[in-house]
């Protein structure tokens, strides 16, 4: 029988009917470990994603504080000394910050949906486990 790795997946590419139980179909068997190793190998990429994607989120929430608060900096210095070069660059700021808001709305969104399949995965890969 040969086998093919892939980081911590092995996925048998020619089944063998010689070791399978008396009744047991050795393409349900093959198609079996295909799932297994798809299954293991999609778990670690959504939890990789899922981490980055995290860090990413902390990172625009950040990002979105700061512009906050120079945004508060920026209408203070607007009150003491309305210059249309102060302005105008108060402008670019509040449309950075309003294109950073909508970005933290669509990672979230985002990170909603990696949940969900995360928690579809899981669910199968136990389902799974519980069958055999």
């Amino acid at each position: 029988m040969e086998t093919h790795e892939n980081d911590s997946v092995v996925i048998e590419a020619e089944p063998s009917t010689s070791h399978a139980p008396d009744g047991e179909d050795p393409l349900r068997q093959s198609s079996e470990v295909l799932a297994r190793g798809l299954s293991s190998m999609l778990s670690s990429v959504i939890t990789d994603f899922d981490c980055r994607a995290n860090q990413t989120l902390r990172s625009q929430d950040h990002l979105s504080s700061v512009l906050d608060r120079l945004t508060g900096e920026l209408d203070q210095l607007l009150e003491d000394a309305p210059l249309p070069f102060i302005m105008q660059h108060a402008a670019k700021i509040s449309s950075v910050r309003k294109r950073v808001s909508s970005l933290n709305s669509l990672l979230k969104s985002i990170q909603g949906r990696i949940d969900n399949i995360d928690r579809m995965i899981s669910f199968g890969t136990a389902h799974e486990k519980n069958n055999q």
